[in-house]
């Protein structure tokens, strides 16, 4: 099924089996296969009786230029998405959301409301990215990762987390709510960090503690690239 919203704005773009709701725009040479994109908020969706009137009430979303959203993945209106940016199968976008330039956001990624990732982000399959989360340029995420944002669940005071430019998070890290990891930092997969993490420090362990520099990190990584 196709459903192009009237108010949508697209050109040179390639819209193949997915629903395009309210004035969303679409840059040149996008890529929206199996998506959709303009999705309504909660409020919205429950005053809405069919596709039109849920189109009416949408505030459309933007995609810039070059983005590929691949089958599943489902963009809420408010969403922004960076020229360049590229979401894997069923990826979640909510609303008020911003995606970097060059970003990757991996298969079943979850990346919740009012959320902000810089550019040329490479976030993993199935990592889950709650509300108000602020991602820098050039940080990866690797596999399952889960950050978090509310300390005493469920209440009503959230404390999203802060990764700064150029962090390295593990597969299956755990991020807890308030923490900043700093610039240049790594976190080793597993790791549960509990406190903030210094600039250009690893970490690991439950809870995590610093081990050693980034430095060594990055020595050992190109090491380990030679042939």
């Amino acid at each position: 099924m196709t459903y192009i919203s009237s108010r949508a704005r697209y050109a040179n773009a390639h819209v193949i089996r997915s629903i395009i709701l309210g004035p969303t725009v679409i840059g040149s040479g996008s890529v929206v296969e199996g998506a959709i994109v303009g999705y309504p908020t909660r409020a919205k969706l429950r005053s809405a009786k069919d596709m039109f009137e849920m189109d009416r009430g949408s505030e459309g979303s933007v995609l810039g230029t070059s983005v590929v959203v691949r089958s599943g993945s489902v963009i809420y209106e408010g969403a922004t998405l960076g020229d360049g940016a590229e979401l894997g199968h069923g990826v979640l976008v909510r609303e008020r959301s911003h995606i970097g330039r060059g970003t990757r956001v991996g298969t079943h990624a979850v990346v919740e409301a009012d959320v902000r990732i810089g550019d040329n982000v490479s976030i993993q399959a199935m990592v889950y990215i709650p509300n108000g989360t602020i991602i820098e340029d050039g940080v990866f995420i690797g596999p399952n990762a889960v950050l978090t944002n509310d300390k005493y669940p469920p209440s009503e005071r959230l404390d999203p987390v802060v990764v700064r430019r150029g962090a390295v998070i593990g597969a299956n890290a755990t991020l807890l709510p308030g923490i900043t990891v700093g610039e240049g930092a790594v976190v080793a997969a597993g790791a549960v960090v509990t406190r903030d993490v210094e600039p250009h420090t690893v970490v690991a362990g439950v809870p995590a503690r610093a081990i050693g520099s980034a430095e060594e990190y990055l020595r050992k990584r190109r090491e380990h690239g030679k042939a």
